[in-house]
């Protein structure tokens, strides 16, 4: 009977460990990605962190067909999935993962592939360069590229920015060096751009203050790959009221 036990309390550790490394299928598509007009098999796995934790620490996915087998690399997140999607306007859906990096869903992982060719190949995701400076009388000067600057009222957070010494109650911006706090883009989703051109991507970008729990705004952006790049659609300010920057899009 102690030996019962003690193999018990013994395995128990390993068990709990293989629990962990162990690959857990979690989805299973069925979807044409390589243009042949055939649906391949495309299975979704994932290594939980641990036993205690719905994270997982590696996802990838494996594509198979009736004669090929490619595997799809992505890190970790939770809740990942999957969306098939054109976005490179080749007539073939691409691959478009997403997971959350964190448990309140405010960051999230982002990875687009296409296979062309017999290969997997990236699509990059686009990048907006973005600076800011504050300026007098509560205005805050955003520089979206290649849009022209934009100013910005942040008069709703005079109160906390006078006890922060930022502006005095002149209005007069005290901190020359202050910039707002840009996070990176937070967030894509795949969205119908026109009926005939097809799909682009949405981002959101998070724009803060003096501070983290400073949230001034966040910039919304529509994006279409053309030429192998992203361009910029439509630039929209969300905060009170909205404020549309830029729309190129005809």
């Amino acid at each position: 009977m102690i030996c019962s036990i003690f193999l018990f309390l013994y395995l128990t550790p390993n068990e709990t460990l293989a629990a962990a490394t162990q690959q857990k299928l979690i989805k299973t598509y069925y979807e044409d990605v390589t243009g042949d007009g055939l649906k391949e098999r495309i299975e979704l796995f994932g290594v939980l962190f641990s036993q205690n934790t719905n994270y997982y620490k590696d996802i990838f996915i494996k594509i198979i067909s009736k004669t090929d087998e490619w595997k799809i690399y992505y890190g970790g997140g939770y809740s990942p999935k999957l969306q098939f999607i054109d976005l490179n306007h080749d007539r073939v859906n691409d691959v478009f993962f997403q997971s959350y990096a964190d448990k309140q869903e405010r960051l999230h992982y982002t990875q687009i592939n296409t296979v062309k060719h017999g290969d997997i190949q990236d699509i990059p995701l686009p990048s907006q360069h973005i600076t800011g400076k504050f300026k007098d009388d509560f205005k805050l000067e955003l520089r979206i590229t290649p849009l022209e600057p934009q100013i910005i009222d942040v008069s709703d957070y005079k109160r906390d920015y006078i006890r922060l010494d930022i502006y005095n109650k002149e209005e007069k911006l005290l901190k020359r060096n202050m910039v707002p706090l840009i996070d990176p883009i937070a967030f894509f989703e795949p969205i119908s751009i026109h009926q005939e051109k097809g799909f682009g991507l949405k981002s959101l970008q998070h724009v803060k203050g003096a501070h983290q729990d400073n949230h001034l705004g966040t910039i919304e952006t529509l994006w279409f790959f053309e030429n192998e790049s992203w361009i910029i659609l439509k630039t929209t300010w969300k905060s009170k009221p909205n404020v549309t920057i830029n729309n190129v899009f005809n």
